[in-house]
């Protein structure tokens, strides 16, 4: 029969007892946490410290310990360890301070050929110079100290986040316009019956270049049941040259007006310009969402919209501000469904299966529409 604890029973709440059972069945918790947890809870219940010891696999003093913490000073001191630091620090403030400063520049701004902190570099360097700038105490600091050091902030100096400067000074103006002109086209595509266009026609315009003719050296392998389940590939290939795709899309009826050329010019532009003029009724006028690439506003491009008086309508994504262009969903969807890791014998095969891609989309039209207009609302 185990011997009985002089030992008085703990007193836990509902609160107290729920939690308790969270903890002893969490599987994301300290390991040490959850076993407490199980003392605790099995100590409460009336369990012996054998019957205890038996089930949750833990030295008699580890038991004692947590149950006459928990008996002094509650469930939650009971849980988990009180830290206390049995030396002094010795890496100072000042030191740490050095490191952290390191962290923020690059390493080519120390005469090293990387462009970018690693934990293991920053070590090196640290171990190296520290001493030399008066923290002698980084003398052996390993990458875990490195590490230490910059999470208490945190500084992840390994890693990258892009973002997007706003070099136009009119980006908020222009923002404001393009998205009121997608409200308009949304309002109008609620009024207007299937088939008719609106006085005032909206297309989203815009180049993809630089899409790469790959040619396969050897053929694909398709997949066999047992011994591959998907196509094989030869690492190598070979380049054939690039292709640019110059596409509209109609924001009313989802139809893609879309040419492909070796070159996006002024003059590929204007063949496009004209394919979309002959496309739609001439009474109509033609506003067009583009941005500022040099070929849309060339001296040929004014040349022929001048030809033209009142036929074409420009709006101006502000610069960076490509995300703006509805069309750009048009090149992703493109990308995902035709071009990925598509393979042609020619440039001539390329620009034939990017029309045939074209036309695809072009039976089953989707009306591409901008949906969040909190940027506008905000700026208005």
């Amino acid at each position: 029969m185990p011997r009985s604890s002089n030992r008085r029973p703990l007193q836990l709440t509902e609160e107290e007892h729920l939690y308790l059972q969270q903890i002893a069945q969490s599987r994301k918790a300290p390991v040490r946490e959850v076993q407490r947890a199980q003392i605790m809870l099995k100590y409460h219940e009336g369990s012996s410290f054998t019957d205890i010891q038996k089930q949750v696999n833990v030295s008699r003093p580890t038991i004692y310990k947590c149950i006459d913490k928990a008996l002094a000073a509650g469930i939650y001191v009971g849980l988990r360890d009180h830290y206390h630091r049995p030396f002094e620090p010795t890496i100072t403030d000042e030191a740490k301070a050095w490191v952290i400063n390191l962290a923020c520049t690059k390493p080519k701004d120390h005469g090293l050929a990387a462009e970018f902190w690693t934990f293991s570099e920053l070590a090196k360097y640290t171990r190296k110079h520290a001493p030399i700038e008066g923290h002698e105490c980084l003398k052996n600091a390993a990458k875990a100290t490195i590490w230490r050091i910059l999470n208490e902030h945190p500084i992840k100096p390994h890693k990258t986040q892009y973002y997007l400067e706003k070099r136009d000074p009119e980006f908020e103006q222009k923002m404001v316009e393009v998205l009121m002109v997608y409200q308009e086209v949304n309002l109008q595509n609620e009024q207007e019956k299937e088939g008719t266009y609106p006085s005032t026609i909206t297309v989203s315009l815009d180049e993809k270049p630089g899409i790469q003719a790959i040619q396969n050296v050897s053929p694909d392998l398709p997949p066999e049941p047992g011994d591959h389940d998907s196509w094989g590939r030869d690492y190598e290939y070979k380049r054939l040259g690039t292709l640019s795709l110059l596409a509209g899309i109609d924001l009313h009826t989802g139809n893609l007006i879309a040419q492909v050329h070796e070159r996006h010019r002024s003059k590929e532009f204007i063949s496009l310009l004209m394919e979309i003029d002959e496309h739609y009724p001439p009474d109509h006028k033609i506003r067009l969402i583009l941005d500022n690439h040099s070929s849309h506003v060339s001296k040929e491009t004014m040349a022929f919209l001048a030809s033209r008086p009142g036929r074409f309508v420009y709006v101006h994504t502000p610069k960076h501000g490509s995300w703006l262009n509805l069309i750009e969903t048009v090149f992703a969807k493109i990308a995902r469904r035709f071009l990925r890791g598509i393979r042609v014998n020619s440039k001539e095969e390329l620009k034939e299966r990017i029309l045939r891609a074209i036309k695809e989309l072009n039976e089953e039209p989707v009306v591409h529409r901008w949906r969040n207009f909190d940027l506008l609302n905000q700026n208005l």
